[in-house]
């Protein structure tokens, strides 16, 4: 599933292309997402010209005067810009095409992805009105993090995962930033103290800006705008590495199923 790492290279990648251009059509090849396309999008988007291009959390939100295109890739949806004539393939549910003959394709073969359009303010929106702050946003602290977790006994992989705590940690960036910080995933939030949160929260810092300029993770099914790959993967130091040798201690990395996903860990390297 495409994480934060990966929505802001895809943000960054299509910006150039739509950035001050107008909407001339909107294709809309089937309206079932996982929730239905609105109509009034086809209706109200078409004739508008682009102001801005901004993330939130895992959602990308493309401003008009009229109002917002909010996009999500889902499980494995991905957005591209190509030229206005590209022919449609499978999965491919929705075109913007601009006056600058580029079209912006939203492709999703799962259809866990959404296309949505709001003429209120979008952080409003129910979507993403009660997620949590950005990874760099000023209301994100090991502070936070600290008095956030008091009293839970929620696994500390689960706890930085959840949105309402802060959005982007997704399950890669998860078990990377607690090999980082040397937390075991299975301890509980509210068993870490302060310090400990303090390079955790440099951690997630750390591992997402990497990620996002090495364009992300590529496991499976992500490729960004112009349909290349993420190399994160190159960087990787835990995930997906069951069995391998730990890059610090040489002891095999262990896999456990958290939360129903797997996570990835040194149980030397890890302290509970």
């Amino acid at each position: 599933m495409p994480e934060l790492p990966e929505v802001e290279t895809t943000k960054r990648g299509i910006a150039p292309h739509i950035l001050d251009q107008t909407i001339i059509n909107v294709i809309v090849r089937d309206r079932r997402l996982r929730w239905p396309i609105p109509e009034q999008l086809q209706l109200e988007a078409t004739g508008q010209k682009v102001i801005s291009i901004k993330r939130r959390g895992k959602y990308i939100l493309i401003e008009t005067i009229a109002g917002t295109i909010i996009l999500h890739l889902g499980m494995s949806g991905n957005l591209r810009i190509l030229a206005s004539d590209t022919p449609p393939k499978k999965h491919d549910h929705v075109d913007f095409i601009f006056n600058n003959n580029q079209c912006l394709r939203l492709h999703d073969p799962r259809r866990f992805g959404a296309c949505l359009w709001t003429t209120e303010d979008p952080l409003d929106h129910k979507l993403l009105k009660d997620i949590g702050p950005e990874p760099w946003d000023d209301a994100f602290t090991a502070n936070m993090l600290f008095k956030r977790s008091r009293n839970r006994t929620l696994a500390i992989k689960n706890f930085i995962m959840d949105s309402k705590v802060v959005v982007g940690v997704g399950n890669i960036y998860a078990s990377e930033s607690l090999f980082q910080a040397g937390i075991n995933p299975e301890t509980p939030a509210g068993k870490i103290s302060l310090n400990r949160y303090k390079k955790l929260f440099i951690a997630i810092q750390k591992i997402l800006e990497k990620s996002i300029q090495q364009g992300g993770t590529t496991l499976k099914d992500f490729t960004n705008s112009s349909g290349q790959p993420g190399y994160f993967k190159q960087e990787l130091l835990v995930y997906d590495r069951e069995g391998k040798p730990c890059v610090n201690c040489e002891r095999p990395i262990s896999k456990v199923v958290i939360g129903q996903r797997s996570s990835f860990y040194c149980n030397l390297c890890q302290k509970k």
